[in-house]
């Protein structure tokens, strides 16, 4: 009698301690399942696209803001004053070139939560240009996939041969009032060619924040030929601000 009895104690708590454990552990995996999830960055939104001005555009994701300009290549070889001029300005020293106003990358920019700075100054001293970082991305087609990558990769130094490597500020240009006519708009000086340059010009949009000479005997930067793709093919150029470290 004792010894069934003692059986069924046992077995009951044999049954309480097994439930004990299973609900312990389902506890323990709901917990693991939710630091995991706690751990994965939620999905970005879909990106809307906001036109600016011809073939500019603004991308708003969430938080995020880029400018999207859409450009192609005009030139494979030889030394570089710009990354990405104006069309039928100055294809023969920039890679790029995009059928765009500059005012309106210029725009599209502040709109993205950049703040334009100061370009290069050269009297009394040199002083290079300033404003906020950005990054740029360049998106095509390649072997009909689409790849994406810095837009510093199709460049490199003349000297050296090694690739470029350094961030673009935006300067903000300079607006130039017309000496005959006050009344008239003043002219951007961007729009003449220097949209993203890599020589410095007190007229660029987008400059180096490190002195680069505009001479030709000693200009820093060539195109990295065979990283390029075949003349005229359609290049989505990404602005992206680069948001100040707090």
């Amino acid at each position: 009698m004792k010894t069934s009895t003692t059986i069924r104690v046992l077995g009951f708590a044999l049954v309480c301690g097994l439930a004990g454990c299973v609900e312990e552990g389902a506890v323990k995996k709901k917990a693991r399942e939710a630091t995991k999830t706690s751990d994965v960055a939620p999905p970005l939104p879909a990106a809307n696209k906001v036109k600016v001005g011809t073939n500019v555009s603004l991308e708003i994701q969430g938080e995020r803001r880029r400018v999207l300009v859409e450009a192609y290549v005009c030139l494979r070889q030889g030394q570089l004053e710009q990354f990405l001029t104006r069309k039928r300005t100055k294809e023969h020293e920039a890679i790029l070139a995009a059928d765009v106003d500059a005012r309106d990358i210029h725009t599209a920019l502040l709109l993205a939560g950049a703040e334009a700075g100061k370009p290069v100054q050269f009297q009394p001293k040199y002083q290079p240009a300033s404003g906020s970082v950005i990054k740029i991305q360049l998106q095509y087609e390649d072997q009909g996939k689409r790849v994406e990558i810095p837009a510093g990769r199709w460049m490199r130094e003349s000297q050296r041969k090694k690739e470029f490597n350094q961030d673009w500020v935006f300067a903000g240009s300079v607006m130039i009032p017309d000496p005959f006519d006050a009344a008239k708009k003043p002219f951007y000086a961007a729009n003449d060619g220097d949209v993203i340059c890599v020589s410095n010009f007190d007229s660029a949009m987008l400059d180096l924040p490190i002195e680069s000479s505009a001479d030709n005997g000693e200009l820093s930067y060539e195109a990295y030929t065979e990283r390029i793709p075949p003349l005229e093919t359609p290049v989505l150029v990404i602005l992206e601000p680069v948001a100040k470290k707090k």
